[in-house]
């Protein structure tokens, strides 16, 4: 039997209709769920990147206003030793000079040990990488162009120059 109702067709297009729309809505719905988790997980993930930014940030304005902390702390034995020097009265000039020599040579190992290796040319060719001629003297015996007096040692820190020497070299 054979309905020959023009709406049954309809009815059945009807529900299929429907059906898709279901299932569209369900499908809309398990996507704004995914793009919610998305939008959490990179709103997280910017938070965790800032956090990280500020922590290096921190971190590098901390050994940028502490760096010279171990440098700081090995020169305080010599201020000390200065400090005392200046409290003693009286003293004979060797023992004030030895005092001030032995002071030195703590500094210059302290300098060493940072990497600051003094330039004293005397006697050497002169080297416009680490030399700097203030004057040309006669020198009879020297070499040309040969360091006969340096009037300010020179300093490199870690193969850096630092500080030329500042010298005296003999004319030709």
């Amino acid at each position: 039997m054979q309905s020959n109702d023009p709406q049954a067709p309809n009815e059945a297009q009807g529900e299929s209709p429907n059906v898709e729309l279901d299932a569209l809505k369900a499908r809309v719905a398990e996507l704004e769920a995914s793009n919610s988790e998305l939008r959490d997980t990179v709103l997280r993930e910017k938070a965790e990147i800032e956090n990280q930014r500020r922590r290096l940030q921190r971190d590098v304005e901390q050994a940028r206003r502490f760096a010279n902390e171990k440098l700081l702390n090995e020169l305080l034995p010599i201020y000390d030793g200065l400090e005392r020097g200046l409290e003693v009265e009286g003293g004979d000039v060797a023992t004030v000079r030895e005092g001030i020599s032995l002071t030195l040579k703590s500094l210059l190992k302290i300098a060493e040990n940072n990497g600051l290796v003094q330039v004293d040319p005397l006697g050497q060719p002169l080297d416009p990488e680490k030399h700097h001629a203030v004057s040309m003297v006669d020198a009879p015996g020297a070499a040309p162009n040969t360091v006969v007096n340096v009037l300010q040692k020179g300093y490199v820190l870690n193969d850096r120059l630092l500080r030329p020497a500042l010298v005296a070299v003999a004319k030709d």
